[in-house]
């Protein structure tokens, strides 16, 4: 972990909690895991997708794009690499999972947005967050991308229960966090959009909560946020292309990777973790922004009809782009942050 200069005292003092199993009695480090040293097994990762390859792949029928940058800017604060939880039981163990922590540099309380990356439940990293995040962070916001168990890793629901184990974290350490726990939203983007928006609506729900640390915290959130992220894997459409993809490529659909089969095969985790499914009044309000891309919309207007039939509050935008990661790219990574940034001052400001 690494603080910056402009972290005040108080902030310093704080983030000393930040070290692995730093004295927490719910932290279960190597000791716990029953080790006394490092991993035995490397961590498998697909580093493939990253906003350079992104730009490059784009670049021919987008000659103009211009990434965007992911300094920090002014007045805003990074701490990188904190552990918010350390997993036992898994051929990596001790497996510590990380986080960074993006805010204003003032030292007061804001409220939270966790963001999840995508990648296809594959590859990807919380750094693909950042650009988006520091934006987000300088609009007077904690943003905590976060690392979870991708598929080389762990199939479903091993990611979804580390998504609600990061909100029980943030809410348990709200006060080192500069945090307002009764003001916490979880995001993503893309395959993170979908198990954001699945961790959000099951608010509450205990067949999706997993069994991860901090047991004695609500992962209840209050605003949910999808950036061209699905909201079912149960379509008709999706079921054919999934096969479609097995016929022509010879191998499982990273969907079907992540789901444990094609739905034939796991129709139980398709249906688990698609969204629409586990709606009810205690779901949070919902803001989608898209690309023009209609396939990363799927469920979405069947959740927002569910959302509007139960007086939810939702709002939907879409950003003028054929580009699925836009949020990589300037202008319209400033057009997401805009709409995000009002949706999360309506809900939670």
């Amino acid at each position: 972990m690494r603080l910056l200069p402009s972290l005040t005292a108080a902030a310093a003092i704080a983030a000393l909690s930040f070290s692995v199993c730093a004295a927490d009695q719910e932290c279960r480090g190597a000791k716990e895991c029953g080790h006394t040293s490092s991993a035995s097994l490397k961590v498998p990762r697909d580093t493939s997708f990253t906003p350079w390859s992104t730009y490059v792949k784009n670049l021919k029928r987008h000659p103009g794009i211009k990434l965007a940058s992911d300094k920090m800017p002014a007045g805003v604060e990074l701490r990188e690499d904190v552990v918010y939880t350390t997993l036992c039981g898994t051929p990596y163990s001790p497996r510590p999972l990380h986080a960074d922590v993006m805010r204003p540099a003032d030292g007061k309380t804001y409220p939270a947005l966790i963001l999840i990356h995508g990648g296809g439940w594959n590859s990807g990293s919380k750094l693909n967050l950042r650009a988006i995040g520091a934006r987000i962070a300088s609009k007077g916001y904690v943003v905590i991308p976060v690392e979870y168990r991708l598929i080389p890793e762990q199939v479903y629901p091993a990611g979804l229960h580390d998504a609600k184990t990061a909100i029980r974290y943030v809410r348990s350490h709200a006060a080192e966090l500069g945090v307002d726990p009764a003001k916490i939203a979880i995001g993503g983007t893309s395959a993170g959009a979908q198990l954001a928006t699945l961790a959000g609506v099951t608010n509450g729900e205990p067949g999706h909560e997993g069994d991860g640390e901090w047991k004695g915290t609500s992962s209840a959130v209050q605003a949910i946020v999808s950036i061209d992220g699905i909201a079912t894997f149960v379509t008709d459409e999706n079921i054919a292309s999934v096969l479609d993809h097995q016929k022509r490529k010879g191998e499982l659909h990273c969907s079907a990777q992540w789901l444990g089969g094609n739905y034939a095969d796991s129709k139980t985790n398709w249906h688990h973790a698609s969204a629409v499914e586990w709606i009810t009044p205690d779901s949070p309000p919902i803001c989608f922004v898209n690309s023009l891309l209609p396939r990363y919309h799927e469920g979405r207007d069947e959740l927002m009809a569910q959302y509007d039939a139960l007086g939810i509050h939702n709002e939907r935008h879409q950003v003028e782009i054929d580009i699925h990661p836009f949020w990589f790219f300037t202008p319209w990574i400033d057009q997401a942050a805009d709409h995000i940034t009002a949706f999360l001052g309506k809900v939670l400001k």
